[in-house]
């Protein structure tokens, strides 16, 4: 069984709007419908489990049954922290499941191929992520705003959700770093600090996570283009 856990607890301070950007419209539906849409249509995903603000628990058994969600599990509270909130929705996972796929709810352009093709690069290698090159140059700055150097574009990937593992490898990582009181930005970290190796999937699609007002304005865009 392969079981997603689409989080969308964030606080969306960066949106100015004092409103949850998860349930804000992108075209005729929530920000959140469309990732939740995308799993449903998925033929690799099984059930759902959905991570929300406390307060917003009613709202989203709305939503799904607005948009015939059906492979909903659970819908529960997130934490002060994404990765609490990934390990609130590890708690609520069937015991049966053998793959976890995790998705940032605030990423609405995920298609279900995408996560298709993470999904089975994960069942051969363990742990997968989507990911892009970064063409930008870049440079890392050590204090204030000197740069320090400047490092190779060749080697550098940014990393996005659909992040998919081993059911036992993602439960293993989040203890791993709920003992050692760690902090990390997204799941690959954990796997990474058991020393664990990750897969990146390519792609090239439109993949926004969706931060400030201007980000809705260019993921609609992208939503209703396809």
């Amino acid at each position: 069984m392969v079981t997603a856990i689409i989080v969308a607890a964030g606080k969306s301070e960066r949106m100015g709007t004092g409103a949850d950007k998860a349930f804000l419209n992108l075209g005729p539906k929530p920000v959140l419908a469309w990732s939740l849409l995308a799993f449903e249509r998925c033929t690799d995903v099984d059930q759902i489990v959905v991570v929300v603000r406390k307060d917003q628990i009613v709202a989203t058994k709305a939503l799904a049954r607005m948009f015939g969600i059906s492979k909903i599990r659970n819908i529960v509270s997130g934490g002060a922290r994404r990765q609490d909130s990934v390990m609130n929705g590890l708690k609520e996972v069937d015991v049966d499941t053998r793959m976890v796929v995790i998705h940032d709810g605030a990423r609405p352009c995920v298609k279900p191929e995408t996560i298709s093709e993470t999904v089975k690069l994960a069942k051969r290698s363990g742990a997968a992520v989507v990911g892009c090159h970064i063409w930008d140059t870049v440079k890392y700055v050590e204090k204030g705003t000197a740069v320090s150097r400047t490092e190779d574009r060749a080697k550098l990937w940014a990393v996005q959700t659909p992040q998919a593992f081993s059911a036992s490898l993602i439960r293993r990582a989040y203890a791993e770093v709920a003992a050692k009181k760690l902090e990390v930005t997204d799941d690959a970290s954990a796997v990474e600090l058991l020393g664990e190796p990750v897969k990146i999937y390519e792609t090239n699609t439109p993949n926004l996570k969706i931060t400030t007002v201007e980000d809705l304005q260019i993921a609609a865009a992208v939503v209703l283009k396809n």
